[in-house]
């Protein structure tokens, strides 16, 4: 049996992730103009915005993720993690604007009287686009939750919004080739935009969260938790924890009480211990920070 290949490291997996988004997405764009084209349907319209816009984004986290990736620096002494945040908020920008030119579209579409044909192409094309579209979606967020990237589930969850942006066009044009009723497509096109609106809200909201340092209930619970029981588990207590995420770890801080019979080489040997501990249990990552203190120093 010949030897087992080494798991690709994470750095890897991250850069493997974002060259297969930008690919698919400069695929499925030519392959959703193919199907404007042929059809002249705003919901396949409204798709294909999506997508351009998609593309854009995309093309800029890929930048991020690579500026991301660079070790500190002189001017960065944190690292550039943090330029996931600016990411996350320029594409749900991108897709908040291709949102608005849908809503356009689709209004303008059902005011002049909606026109359609090659329908069977047109569904044919948006179907394959779905299902490459849900495949990757699914494979980014996994990737980006796994390694800690927001860069990467961000774009995944972008990929996820034109995936069922696509399931809605075919809903649409499926409802139209049933019915003849060719108001389904601007219809749909509508509730594709809206939907596409809230996830691009949703995405500024977490980027203007993590660029002002707002911590998440949840996550301080656990650290907390992991804190409190080292620091048991060595018969000393803490305070002033404080943490933050800065793109692809959590910045941990605190403070150690310690008797004041304590030597400082033991105590540095325990708050080491308590450091490696806390960074091998936080996920994805951390960093941890501690600051040595005398029992009653701290009023």
């Amino acid at each position: 049996m010949g030897e087992e290949l080494p798991a690709p490291s994470a750095a890897a997996e991250k850069k493997f992730a974002m060259t297969l988004s930008v690919a698919a997405g400069v695929l499925l764009l030519a392959l959703k103009a193919v199907a404007w084209q042929w059809t002249g349907s705003t919901a396949i319209l409204s798709d294909l915005g999506e997508s351009a816009a998609h593309v854009v984004a995309v093309c800029f986290a890929a930048y991020s993720l690579w500026l991301s990736l660079r070790p500190a620096d002189a001017n960065h002494l944190y690292g550039h993690a943090k330029i996931g945040f600016f990411s996350a908020g320029f594409e749900g920008a991108m897709i908040m604007a291709a949102a608005l030119f849908i809503l356009h579209e689709a209004i303008d579409a059902a005011l002049r009287g909606p026109e359609l044909s090659n329908l069977p192409i047109g569904l044919a094309l948006t179907a394959l686009g779905a299902v490459l579209n849900g495949a990757l979606g699914w494979h980014l967020v996994r990737t980006g939750q796994k390694r800690g990237s927001i860069i990467l589930e961000a774009n995944g969850h972008h990929v996820l919004t034109d995936c069922w942006t696509s399931l809605g066009v075919l809903i649409a044009l499926g409802l139209v080739q049933l019915t003849g009723w060719l108001y389904w497509d601007p219809l749909f096109a509508v509730a594709a935009a809206l939907n596409i609106l809230v996830s691009g809200l949703r995405l500024i909201r977490r980027s203007v969260s993590g660029l002002m340092d707002a911590a998440d209930p949840v996550i301080h619970r656990q650290i907390e938790e992991l804190v409190v029981a080292e620091t048991r588990k060595h018969g000393i207590t803490h305070h002033n924890l404080r943490h933050r995420n800065i793109g692809d770890a959590h910045h941990v801080e605190l403070h150690l009480d310690f008797p004041a019979d304590v030597l400082l080489r033991d105590a540095h040997r325990v708050a080491t211990e308590i450091e490696d501990s806390l960074e091998s249990k936080i996920h994805p990552a951390a960093r941890v920070i501690t600051h040595l203190e005398c029992e009653g120093d701290h009023p």
